[in-house]
C-alpha cells in the first residue's frame, strides 16, 4: 500500500525521526507536519496538546495518510492513549519504543530519561518502564534548555558542553547504564552527551526505534509499501516555513525544497 505515513510534531525535532523512518524505511513516502507556530509543546497543558494533536491527526488524514508517528515525545505522553482510542488509523508514539529499547540496553537495572519539563512531569516513560520492570529503578531530569542550543545550531559549543554537564551532573551517583534521550532534538546531542556520561552508559535513541516499530507495524498490518515504490516526501508548518528549511537541511539526508504552510486551527 503505497499511501504514505504521517509524522507529526510540535516543531522542527521530530525531523529525527523522520531521518531514521527515510534511512530505515526507504520505499514509504511521508508527510510530515511540524506545528512551528505553537511551540513549544512542553509547557502547555494536556488538553490543549490534545486538542493541538487532534487537529493534526485530522490534517494528516486529509491527505490520505495510512499509519501516523507522533515524533514528539511530549504529546506521545500526554495524547497518545486518547487518539488511540478516538481513531481508527493505526498511531504510533516515542515512549513505548524508547522505554522498551532502554530495558533491553541495561544491565542494572538504572535507567535515566531526560525530556522536556511535559514529558519529565507525566512520568509516562518512568511507568511503561515499571510496567515492564517493576524493580527498576528510574532516574529523570527535564533539560529545557537543549531545544534552543540545538536550534540554535550550538552542538558542538562549549556552552552546551556547560549545559550538558549541569544538568546531567547528578546522574553520575545514580550509576545509570541507560539513558533514555526523551526529546526528538537530544540525538543531535548524541556526542556532547555520550562524552559526558562515558562509554558504559548507553544512549537510547527513541526516534531509531520508532522507525523500527512503524517498519513492524505496517507489515503486521499489511501496509507496507511496494519494495520498488519510490518514496516522496512532503512537508507542511503552521509558522516560520525559512527556519524550517534552515534546519531541515542540516539533520535531513536529502534536500528540502518545498515547506507548506497550513492554517492548522482549520482542521
Amino acid at each position: 500500500m503505497n499511501a504514505p505515513v504521517g509524522v507529526f510534531d510540535s516543531g522542527v525535532g521530530g525531523l529525527t525521526v523522520a531521518r531514521e523512518i527515510m534511512r530505515q524505511l526507504p520505499e514509504e513516502s511521508m508527510i510530515y507536519f511540524g506545528d512551528t507556530a505553537r511551540v513549544p509543546y512542553g509547557t502547555k497543558s494536556k488538553e490543549t496538546i490534545l486538542r493541538y494533536s487532534r487537529q493534526i491527526v485530522n490534517f494528516l488524514l486529509s491527505k490520505g495518510v495510512k499509519a501516523i508517528v507522533i515524533a514528539c515525545n511530549t504529546a506521545s505522553a500526554l495524547a497518545l492513549a486518547e487518539l488511540q482510542k478516538d481513531y481508527i488509523i493505526p498511531i504510533i508514539g516515542m515512549v513505548q519504543p524508547g522505554a522498551v529499547a532502554a530495558m533491553h540496553a541495561t544491565k542494572n537495572k538504572n535507567i535515566g530519561i531526560i525530556g522536556t519539563n511535559a514529558t519529565i512531569k507525566s512520568g509516562q516513560y518512568g511507568m511503561y518502564l515499571r510496567k515492564l520492570d517493576p524493580s527498576v529503578t528510574v532516574v529523570t531530569k527535564a533539560c529545557p534548555l537543549f531545544v534552543p542550543l540545538v536550534e540554535e545550531g550550538l552542538i558542538e559549543d562549549r556552552i552546551t558542553e556547560d549545559m550538558v554537564s549541569r544538568y546531567l551532573g547528578e546522574f553520575r551517583q545514580y550509576d545509570i547504564d541507560s539513558l533514555i534521550l526523551g526529546c526528538t532534538h537530544y540525538p543531535l546531542l548524541i556526542n556532547p552527551i555520550q562524552r559526558f556520561m562515558g562509554d558504559q552508559v548507553t544512549l537510547v535513541n527513541p526516534a531509531f526505534e520508532v522507525a523500527k516499530s512503524l517498519k513492524q507495524l505496517l507489515k503486521e498490518q499489511e501496509i507496507s509499501a511496494d519494495q520498488d515504490h519510490i518514496a516522496k516526501y512532503e512537508y507542511y508548518v503552521s509558522d516560520m516555513a525559512d527556519q524550517f528549511l534552515t534546519f531541515a537541511d542540516r539533520v535531513l539526508p536529502c534536500k528540502v525544497d518545498r515547506v507548506q504552510l497550513v492554517d492548522i486551527e482549520q482542521y
